[in-house]
Formats: structure tokens, sequence, C-alpha cells
């Protein structure tokens, strides 16, 4: 059997600057490039024409369409990733497994398997980071403990910019090192999926954009985000290169990639937050978790126009507004004091750019359970939320045309004031 390396596509579907696959490219063997569509993963997603699937399954016949022309090819497969390399193993004498460090749990556990079963075999399994921009241990504390508050891991995380943290990876002009090989990719159906009517828009990184970011960002009516979320959480872009494109134009930008590195090191240092609350004494808070108030909010019907706004354009698009987003979280727990952890499987299952460790955060941070969180006494009014960020309703009739007729539009299922003293009670009497 032909001797060879392989790459392992994961988080990071592209072939320009692509750090580990560089390095693969570097190696002494033939480089085999591959995908694997992981059961574990799909049987978990409830809707079948997931948009996510769809987006993979794009990305994934881009590179190929790259590559045929080579004489080149993309391997997919669709098994459990051990299953899937002994089949592998069957056809190529794998000497090394090349991939992008990727810091869930899930992904940890199934790196240490497939790491443990290629030494076995006499092979070494190379990693590297490529998903983030500084990880793990490379921002601490003096004593080396990690930061659980954002802004001084915000200075010390500038502190260390040098000339490397956002240099380009040379990947895509060493393509001549992939084997030679004809393959096809599996169509969607082919893992049992089917098309979604939601698709993945373009980002921009116009300079305009991003100058006018720290004055638009806040204001959902108005275009004045990158879009970009979908795009770094699947690799179709380098997080170097939008760092490199932005950092020159933008601290307010540049803030948004350094939130993403603090909430994934957060998960790497303490993974109890995947399911559970970072602060313990959170774990207290007697929920309400009435299963009829929860579907208002899902389905955009609560009578709060800026959270209804907000969930409507998640269930149609797939994306909701950041500002937007914090709105119906604090609405979710807060008013309706129903568990985070329903609003983050909610946002798991519709959101086109899901990361575990940044949704985890952002609602750990609305509840006031995780680090550097809201505190619990800070209870957003969706009023005067509205009010400041949506002040002409430009938001909110684009996704409420109802709201002209009050007599189609639910009356407010709660009244704040009282559920904000209901809140306060029920956290006081955890938390104390």
């Amino acid at each position: 059997m032909k001797k060879v390396a392989v790459f392992w596509f994961r988080r990071d579907l592209r072939l320009h600057d692509n750090h580990g696959l560089s390095e693969a490219l570097k190696g002494e063997y033939p480089v085999l490039p591959i995908f694997i569509f992981d059961p574990k993963i799909l049987d978990k997603l409830e809707d079948k024409d997931d948009a996510r699937v769809q987006f993979i399954h794009e990305l994934l016949q881009k590179i190929q369409a790259q590559l045929q022309p080579l004489g080149k090819g993309l391997k997919v497969l669709h098994n459990n990733p051990e299953e899937a390399f002994e089949v592998l193993a069957s056809e190529f004498d794998i000497q090394a497994i090349y991939t992008n460090r990727d810091y869930e749990p899930y992904a940890l556990e199934r790196d240490q398997a497939i790491r443990q079963w290629l030494e076995a075999k006499g092979g070494t399994f190379h990693t590297f980071k490529d998903h983030v921009l500084f990880e793990q241990n490379e921002v601490t504390k003096a004593d080396g403990n990690p930061y659980v508050v954002f802004t001084p891991y915000s200075r010390k995380w500038k502190a260390q910019v040098d000339a490397t943290t956002f240099q380009k990876y040379d990947s895509k002009q060493h393509l001549n090192q992939l084997l030679d090989v004809e393959t096809s990719i599996l169509s969607i159906e082919d893992i049992g999926f089917t098309k979604s009517a939601i698709v993945v828009p373009d980002y921009s990184l116009a300079n305009d954009l991003i100058q006018r970011y720290q004055d638009q960002r806040n204001l959902p009516a108005v275009e004045g985000t990158s879009r970009l979320s979908p795009h770094l959480r699947f690799g179709s872009i380098s997080i170097r290169e939008v760092a490199r494109e932005t950092s020159k134009h933008s601290e307010s930008f540049l803030k948004e990639l350094i939130w993403r590195d603090f909430y994934a090191q957060i998960l790497w240092h303490f993974p109890h937050v995947a399911g559970n609350s970072f602060r313990a004494k959170y774990e207290g808070i007697e929920w309400r978790n009435n299963e009829e108030e929860f579907e208002k909010w899902c389905t955009g019907s609560t009578g709060f126009p800026i959270v209804d706004a907000g969930m409507r354009q998640l269930n149609a698009t797939g994306w909701m507004h950041n500002r937007v987003r914090m709105i119906v979280a604090s609405f979710l727990c807060k008013d309706l004091l129903i568990d985070w952890r329903w609003g983050e499987a909610y946002f798991a299952r519709k959101l086109l750019d899901f990361d575990l460790a940044s949704n985890n955060g952002g609602w750990q941070w609305a509840s006031g359970s995780g680090t550097d969180a809201a505190p619990y006494f800070r209870v957003f009014n969706p009023e005067s939320q509205q009010k400041k960020f949506d002040p002409k309703g430009e938001y909110i009739r684009k996704w409420i045309p109802e709201i002209e007729s009050l007599r189609q539009y639910p009356p407010p299922m709660v009244d704040h004031k009282a559920a904000r003293l209901r809140c306060l009670e029920v956290y006081k009497s955890a938390l104390n």
C-alpha cells in the first residue's frame, strides 16, 4: 500500500491560509485530504434540512472544484471517525495525520481516540492552532492561571500580539504535494439530509463597513455587521486573514475577535461549562421553565416587539443581530425565568454560526452564571432597548409586519416590571 499522510478537514474548510494543511504539505509523504461526516454529530441535528450541513457540503464542493484541475481530490466519508480511519487504513499506509485543533469536549475525546489508534500502528498525530488567534494557555495571568474576566484578558491578549500572530500560511501554493487521486463528493442526500431554504450570506470585509462598525454594530435595522460568523465557524475564511484586514481599521471589531478567543479558552480550561453554570451557586436558581411560555419565545409571539423580531429573524434566516441576541436571552432567563440551557439549545439548533464556546459564553453572560457575566440584577428592559437601538421601529416592522395592526399582534405575555422583581427575588434566594 502507498504510504501517505492524511490531512483531516474539520472547522477549516478552505485550501488557503490553512495552518495544518500547510504543515502536512511540508512532510515527506503525499497528502490525502479528507472530510468525515460524523453520525455522532449529525444524528443530534433535529432538522434534516439543516442549513449548516448544506453549507459544509457547499464548501467541500468548492474545495473539490479547486483540486480537480490539478488531478487531486478530496475524500469524503460518512462514518464514525474510528471506523472511517479503519476504512482508509485498508486502502493506504497512513504514516501521519495532520489536523487543526478543536477545543470542544467531544472533539478532544475523538482526537485522543484517533491519536491512540494511529500511534498503536506506528504513525504520528499532529495538531495545529488555526481556529483562534490565541489558544489554551497562551494568554494567562502571571501565575499561569486562566483569566475569567474579559478586560484583563483583552489587555494581555493585545500585549502578546507580534508579527507571527496574524501570519499567513502558504498552504495553497503547495497543493502539488497532495496525492494524485480521483474522488467524488457524497451528495447531501447520501448522508440523510435535504437542501435547506436558508442560505449562508456572503461576508464583507469592506473598509467602510469596518470603519463604521463601532457606530453601527448595535443597530439591528442597519447592515452594519460583517456576517463573518458562519464563515469563521466553518473556516471558509481564516481568522488570521480577518485580523489582518480589520485590526488596522477598527479597535471595536478586533475586540469581537478577542471575545471569541476568550470564550474558546474558557471552554478549554473549564469544560464543565458545557451543560453546567460556570459559577456553581447559580445551579440553585429555581427556574419556572414554563413550556408554553418557552414556545411563545421560540416562535416570536411574546408581545414584546424587539424580542419577537429577533426570534423571527433567527427562525427565518438562521442569524440574529448580536444586540438582539442579548435582549432575547435576558428576556428568557430573567423575565420568564426559563433555564438558560433551554435558550442555548434552541440557538444551537437554529444558528448558522453556532459555536459551542461562544454560544455558551453568551447565554451564561445573559443569565449571570458565567465568566465576567452581567450581574443578576441587570435585567434588560425590552421597551427601553427597543427605543435605544431601533428608535424608528424599522427592524421591528421588517420582522413583524402585523405590528401596525395591534389587533393582530399579541399583548405582552408578562408585565416587565413585575417580572423583573420576581427575577430578583428568585436570584437572591438562590445566591444568598
